[in-house]
């Protein structure tokens, strides 16, 4: 599933095609992804400029001077460009076209990403208003997390997965900064003391930040608009390593399973 560093580098693979022009036709070619594909969003986007293309979360949002269109990538969800006419495939779902005649088109084959349209503050939108920080940005810190950890049975790896308390943390890069961090992803997120916290935190940004420059990670379904997959799976020291040597000490990778979800871990370099 794409995260944060997949539609960051999306954003900014699209954002030069699409940053000023106007859109001059649209393509709808299924009524419904995860969502229906609102009529709002079929009679307001023709025609309409392109302000900015902004990412929050794993939102993107294409911002006009009609309204804001916000787009998901879901689960395998990917846009291309396309300089020249093509025609679509059987998963591509949407087109826009630009008046520079550029498309830039939507190919989801399991159809749970999303279309959502809205002509107020897209902050304020029920899917995006209660959403914690950006783990990139100022608000997030030591002292943010350690507050929000406090009194908190819950483990600490689905804690820093958890949205509403930083958005963009997945799977593969919560694990993958717990590692650097040196902690146990089942430990109770309230046991977790401030200096480890504020490892954890430099361990999130770094995770992400490397993630962005190298183009993200290709598990399976992700490529950027260009149609090129990212490098950071190169680069994973005990994510889907499970007895496999950890990236530091050498010691066998285990995996165990939190919320649901497999986690990694060394257990010598994470206490």
């Amino acid at each position: 599933m794409p995260e944060l560093p997949e539609v960051e580098i999306t954003r900014r693979g699209l954002a030069p095609w699409l940053e000023g022009r106007q859109i001059a036709r649209l393509a709808v070619r299924v009524p419904k992804l995860r969502w229906p594909i609102p009529a709002e969003f079929a009679q307001r986007l023709p025609g309409a400029r392109v302000r900015a293309l902004d990412r929050r979360a794993k939102w993107l949002l294409l911002r006009t001077d009609r309204g804001t269109a916000l787009l998901h990538l879901g689960m395998t969800g990917s846009f291309r460009v396309l300089r020249e006419e093509q025609p679509p495939g059987r998963h591509d779902h949407l087109d826009l076209v630009t008046d520079a005649g550029v498309t830039v088109r939507f190919n989801d084959p399991r159809r749970f990403g999303s279309v959502l349209w809205t002509e107020d503050d897209p902050a304020l939108h029920p899917l995006i208003a209660p959403l914690g920080p950006e783990p990139l940005g100022d608000e997030f810190t030591g002292d943010y997390l350690f507050r929000r950890s406090r009194k908190r049975g819950i483990a600490i790896k689905p804690h820093v997965m958890n949205a509403h308390i930083v958005v963009g943390v997945g799977n593969i890069y919560a694990s993958e900064a717990l590692h650097r961090a040196g902690i146990h992803p089942a430990r109770a997120a309230g046991r977790v003391a401030l200096p480890r916290i504020e490892a954890l935190v430099t361990a999130i940004k770094a995770v992400l930040t490397e993630s962005i420059r190298v183009g993200g990670t290709t598990l399976r379904d992700f490529y950027d608009g260009d149609g090129q997959p990212g490098y950071f799976g190169q680069h994973l020291r005990v994510y889907d390593r499970a007895g496999g040597p950890c990236g530091v000490c050498g010691t066998p990778v285990k995996q165990i399973v939190l919320g649901q979800r497999s986690s990694y871990f060394c257990p010598r370099c994470q206490r």
